[in-house]
């Protein structure tokens, strides 16, 4: 029996929104230590990791690990049917089950809300991620990062980051012309924390990446205030979203080679 109940179903709503046009479906890995999610787009350019931990919910009891296959549109219709502040218990029975059920519960429990989706059989492959030692970590606002998406993709396609010690640049060119961004280190130290830039440089680091995939990514922004990006020559990039104190959404995306 797997059972989870979460105090913010609409947590869960923010990550399908993130995820959903990226993969059509995938596998929702429960574990007594929490669910996990590994999963690459169909260009097999971009690969998500997401980690929601069992202890950042408000109950859960997994007895045996099991996989859950999801049409990933299909529950994000279904998430839709959840209040901003409404709680969402997952209810799964076994293996054997071919259905997940998931439960909307109002503040004041004058309203439940149950859907039964039906499970997909997915090949479930498992991706080997190391922990790299990154040239560059680079902490900013998370919506700092998406308007600099935003801005950027309207001239061209491919966007140049390049990182020091002295900030963070981001650079396009187009057939119309180019475009450059750069945000630099955070020196006000009345600055709070979420609103803050921290650059973590060991070296020089130039890479390219093709900007709808990150501007894709953005989409995660209303999860967290904050965004890390973390570089080195020759390896993806990781963007990470931390989610409060549930665990965290990451998207690997490989570096344009010219």
């Amino acid at each position: 029996m797997f059972e989870a109940r979460l105090l913010q179903a609409s947590l869960l709503k923010k990550i399908l929104e993130s995820i959903k046009d990226l993969v059509e479906s995938a596998n929702f890995d429960c574990s007594p230590e929490g669910i996990s999610l590994q999963a690459m787009d169909g260009t097999h350019v971009t690969l998500i990791n997401l980690v929601l931990r069992n202890e950042g919910f408000e109950t859960y009891n997994c007895d045996r690990s099991l996989s859950l296959g999801l049409s990933l549109v299909s529950l994000s219709k279904i998430l839709k049917c959840a209040g901003n502040d409404d709680t969402l218990t997952i209810r799964a029975r076994d293996n054997e089950s071919d259905t997940v059920t998931f439960v909307f519960e109002s503040p004041k429990n004058d309203r439940v809300s149950d859907f039964e989706i039906k499970l997909i059989d997915i090949k479930n492959e498992q991706y080997s991620i190391r922990k790299s030692d990154y040239s560059a970590v680079i902490k900013m606002p998370s919506a700092e990062l998406q308007r600099i998406c935003r801005d950027l993709s309207i001239i061209g396609e491919i966007v140049t980051i390049s990182a020091n010690k002295e900030g963070v640049k981001f650079s396009v060119s187009g057939d119309s012309g180019s475009g450059n961004i750069t945000i630099k280190p955070t020196s006000d130290s009345d600055v709070p924390a979420e609103q803050a830039t921290v650059i973590e440089s060991k070296e020089p680091v130039v890479l390219n990446f093709a900007l709808k995939f990150l501007s894709n990514f953005t989409k995660a922004t209303p999860l967290s205030p904050m965004v890390t990006l973390s570089m080195s020559e020759g390896i993806p990039v990781v963007v990470e979203y931390k989610i409060d104190d549930l665990g965290f959404l990451g998207f690997f995306l490989a570096p344009k080679i010219e």
